[in-house]
């Protein structure tokens, strides 16, 4: 069974929860299927690895435009030609690699599996990003799901999303496979013990003698980090607050979480912002080091980012919406609140740092439910077996 997956992101370029995703999808499939990967994107230099370029007449076109161009060279890569053997299947993940999918399928006469990370109609603020290049991701997105011969949702929330946003999509093609995590790569660090999580923690200006709070994550609508600098002003005193949190989507956001952040830096000592991408061994590091992890989404399918910090042994306080109830057990492994809730946020942070024994347990339980519910041998097994399914039932390949 040979199998293209389709994606924006791939290693070393990634910095959102679907890159993670795909990277160790891929890596837990090479074993079960023969596995190629089209990205966008830099050479890689890996075998079975594909990279493409928006086409040079599109350069200075809106982002859409140029995502479209790298789509139709993807349909083409994974179809018959010199030295390669044709694609059984494709899976797509997000609606950058979506129209490539759907391509590739009406071209080639194979079937499209589609990986829903998120929804376009439920991040309005993206045309904020992308302006009218919003309408033609939108369009992308729709076209692949409704006519994908299967669609995976990354929770059960987020296959009632599908439903509801694409009426036009046979519930009967909708199946929930969830994200997974390395628990060898996300572990409890030791915190300021550890000698190497100690060079972290100094470098970046973190005190390990003090509670922390940790945020990691891109700076986007979507991730909800205004909503939580303006909760942190509730926190106590002795508190920290650490933002691993770049790359904003738009200059005007920047601009406000920059404003928020100085407030806050005025009145508070503790408050420590790194813009740059940590690598991967050392954000690990600062999650188990600190006292809870925050993420105040106020749209989220799933939250790889959640089970990423459970895993790491601490307890995690998050919004209530789309899939994170799923990953996070209220009162067992961390909290739930309302989404855009400054002040409910404030006061479940300032519930786990009052209590560390409390949060300690909850970190351990996190810790017990991320390596027994959400490991990537499961996903990846999960995954085969679906695309064994799809190709054996003619009935669910997509003809339009």
């Amino acid at each position: 069974m040979r199998v293209a997956l389709l994606t924006r992101e791939y290693p070393p370029e990634v910095y959102g929860g679907a890159g993670v995703h795909v990277e160790y999808l891929a890596r837990s499939l090479r074993p079960l299927v023969e596995l190629t990967v089209q990205c966008f994107g830099a050479e890689r230099g890996e075998p079975g690895v594909v990279a493409h370029q928006p086409p040079a007449t599109l350069a200075g076109a809106n982002a859409a435009l140029q995502t479209m161009g790298v789509d139709l060279a993807m349909a083409d890569s994974v179809g018959p030609g010199e030295g390669r053997a044709p694609a059984d299947l494709v899976h797509s993940h997000t609606w950058y690699a979506n129209l490539a999918g759907h391509v590739a399928s009406l071209l080639h006469g194979i079937p499209h599996v589609a990986t829903v990370h998120s929804l376009e109609p439920l991040r309005p603020w993206k045309a904020e990003q992308l302006g009218g290049g919003y309408a033609l991701s939108s369009w992308c997105e729709r076209v692949a799901l409704e006519s994908a011969a299967r669609v995976i949702a990354v929770s059960a929330g987020m296959r009632d999303d599908v439903l509801a946003a694409y009426p036009g999509v046979d519930p009967a093609r909708v199946s929930v496979v969830h994200n997974g995590i390395d628990p060898d790569d996300y572990a409890p660090s030791g915190g300021g013990a550890d000698p190497a999580t100690a060079a972290v923690l100094a470098r970046i200006g973190v005190d390990p003698a003090r509670p922390a709070v940790v945020f990691v994550g891109r700076i986007t609508r979507q991730k909800g980090l205004p909503v939580l600098l303006r909760a942190a002003s509730g926190l106590p005193a002795d508190a920290q607050l650490v933002l691993l949190a770049g790359a904003a989507d738009t200059p005007e956001l920047a601009a406000e979480v920059v404003a928020l952040v100085d407030g806050l830096q005025a009145t508070r000592t503790g408050v420590v912002w790194v813009q740059e991408m940590l690598p991967r061994a050392d954000v690990a590091r600062v999650l188990g080091a600190c006292s809870v992890f925050v993420c105040p989404s106020v749209y989220e399918p799933l939250g790889i980012v959640n089970l990423e910090a459970m895993a790491c042994g601490i307890p995690v306080v998050a919004s209530a919406v789309g899939g994170i109830p799923e990953v996070v057990d209220d009162g067992v492994t961390g909290l739930l609140v309302p989404p855009d809730a400054p002040e409910a946020l404030a006061q479940a942070l300032t519930a786990v740092l009052a209590h560390p024994a409390r949060g300690a347990a909850m970190g351990a339980a996190g810790r017990r439910r991320a390596v027994e519910h959400f490991s990537w041998s499961a996903v990846a097994g999960q995954t085969a077996e679906l695309y064994r399914e799809v190709l054996a039932g003619s009935d669910l390949r997509a003809t339009a």
